[in-house]
């Protein structure tokens, strides 16, 4: 039938790309990697170091993850290849939409597990830590950062990977003046680096009695966190450390004690809070890896030497540094400046549809074709 040599030409079409895709990852490579590591797992002195131990299972488990996740896309092939000639030879159209389906999950999949070869970043492995600012513009500009908030809450829900609240101050009347959260998973920095920037955003405002359009900012922050053994030297005279009552969307315990700890680095006039921790110990330890995290972040975005050459220049949160429009009036439109990729379901967006702006940035940054942030 048609409608099967349709499917089968797709799947066809895509064998030589499927082939490819494995020498990019690396399978091969991977397959032995993980015999070699494993001898090392069966010596006897093995545990002799226990984080030594701990690293190598991780990395095995990384390494089989993508074996086993290119292995299942393969037998998917296989499977949607059989369905179809069975199909076909039995001309049954009542099997024709699972065929589709099939034949979709599959190429769908391979190209998702292509974006995965360009992360190819020291960091790009690792868990992300975002930090959320309102720009100028009051209740305006910090609705807008919870909206932000929410929408990448959703974005890593829809992913599997977990998030946790690190700090979140409460706006004066609604939304969220800054805050922090954790997102945990493979690739989550690798992914959401694409994210950092200003984010602008053109509505009526709820919050203006007589209609009236609004244009109000907010940033996001994204930073690698970085592993406990990663060697970055932070003087304490170079920090100052304040404690204070926690607030905002904590629980229950996070108001009781002075338990949040901020810490500002001297030389750079850099600021990070922890709040949501149970002690003041378990607050300051992630505020230092926080610190910690962003110095490394800095360092290797703006290719230093050293931590120390990091100057403490922040852009303003407004009007001609921002990476991204989101416009609910008078169209709906979200736009990135860097690639020109935009997406018309506005609601799709803020509900964490974000795949197709982070597949763009990470082609475009692969090819060197990444634009300016001019709003046109």
């Amino acid at each position: 039938m048609l409608q099967f040599e349709e499917q089968r030409l797709r799947l066809v079409g895509i064998k030589a790309d499927l082939t490819d895709l494995g020498e990019a990852l690396g399978i091969a490579d991977a397959k032995c990697e993980i015999v070699k590591l494993e001898e090392q797992t069966a010596q006897e002195n093995f545990w002799n170091d226990m984080a030594a131990g701990q690293k190598v299972l991780q990395k095995i488990s990384q390494l089989k993850n993508k074996v086993a996740a290119y292995e299942k896309l393969c037998a998917d092939y296989d499977d949607a290849l059989t369905l179809i000639e069975m199909a076909n030879e039995e001309e049954d159209e009542s099997l024709l939409d699972e065929v589709v389906d099939g034949v979709n999950t599959v190429i769908k999949t391979m190209e998702d597990m292509r974006l995965t070869t360009l992360l190819s970043g020291e960091y790009d492995n690792n868990n992300a830590i975002l930090t959320f600012h309102a720009g100028a513009g009051g209740t305006e500009a910090q609705d807008w950062a919870q909206m932000l908030f929410r929408m990448y809450c959703h974005w890593a829900d829809a992913h599997g990977f977990k998030t946790k609240t690190l700090d979140y101050l409460d706006g004066e009347e609604a939304g969220l003046t800054s805050a922090v959260i954790l997102v945990e998973g493979t690739n989550a920095y690798g992914y959401l680096k694409s994210e950092a920037g200003v984010h602008r955003l053109v509505r009526v405002s709820p919050f203006d009695s007589s209609g009236r359009r609004h244009t109000s900012f907010a940033s996001l922050e994204v930073m690698p966190e970085i592993s406990d053994d990663t060697e970055v030297e932070i003087r304490d005279e170079d920090m100052k450390v304040d404690t204070y009552r926690s607030s905002g969307a904590g629980g229950q315990h996070v108001n009781k004690t002075e338990s949040a700890i901020r810490i500002t680095h001297i030389p750079t006039g850099i600021i990070v809070a922890c709040q949501n921790e149970r002690s003041q110990h378990q607050n300051r330890e992630m505020a230092l890896k926080m610190l910690k995290s962003k110095l490394v972040e800095i360092k290797e975005r703006e290719h230093l030497e050293k931590i120390e050459d990091i100057k403490g220049v922040q852009k303003e949160i407004g009007w001609g540094s921002q990476i991204r429009s989101y416009v609910f009036m008078p169209y709906t439109m979200a736009k990135d400046h860097r690639t020109g990729y935009e997406m018309g379901n506005i609601n799709a967006v803020m509900d964490g549809d974000l795949d197709g702006f982070i597949n763009a940035y990470l082609k475009a940054a692969s090819l060197g074709q990444l634009g300016n942030h001019s709003v046109e």
